[in-house]
């Protein structure tokens, strides 16, 4: 963990769990995601039906996370009722939790955990998704990319659970 992600999880003890909310593959590039109810997050890979899997192994974007928040923002941006998720190309969408927190931080979803790695800026593609300024409304709304670190089964419903870093310094000694 840098520097920044340090300082910020000494603020993050009292942050409410959030929620998953939907889950999404893209099986290739440029086609429609696949909604699923359940999934495998695949440590150092990404998520089980998605393109991903074909990539490099450890890359910082493995999977991709937003909130029905940030959706909400967007869509005030663009002055419309409402986005569907799917079309914002992105894995997971949770609630309940103020994504940006997490940024660098550990966090467990089902039986995975994962460690956010950066914010997930959109690309110019959400012009042609969202309409003209697509991609300037999602400014700072685009959520996080992160790595799995563990894997294991994720569901919608489940909890996601902000993991402090001596806690998975501490799950990761007693793996071995």
């Amino acid at each position: 963990m840098n520097a920044q992600g340090r300082l910020i999880s000494r603020f993050l003890d009292e942050l409410p769990a959030g929620k998953l909310e939907w889950i999404g593959v893209r099986p290739e590039r440029k086609v429609p995601m696949v909604s699923l109810a359940e999934t495998i997050a695949i440590a150092g890979w990404g998520l089980q039906g998605d393109r991903r899997l074909d990539g490099s192994k450890g890359s910082a974007r493995q999977v991709s996370i937003i909130s029905v928040e940030f959706i909400r923002a967007i869509a005030d941006n663009l002055g419309r009722e409402h986005i569907p998720v799917d079309i914002l190309r992105r894995n997971l969408l949770v609630s309940g939790i103020n994504l940006n927190a997490l940024r660098h931080q550990y966090f467990k979803i089902g039986d995975a955990v994962f460690q956010a790695t950066a914010q997930c800026h959109p690309c110019s593609r959400m012009e042609a998704c969202l309409g003209k300024g697509g991609l300037v409304a999602m400014l700072g709304y685009g959520g996080l990319c992160a790595k799995i670190l563990e894997s294991g089964e994720i569901k919608c419903g489940d909890e996601l659970v902000y993991m402090p870093p001596d806690q998975y310094q501490e799950r990761q000694l007693s793996l071995y």
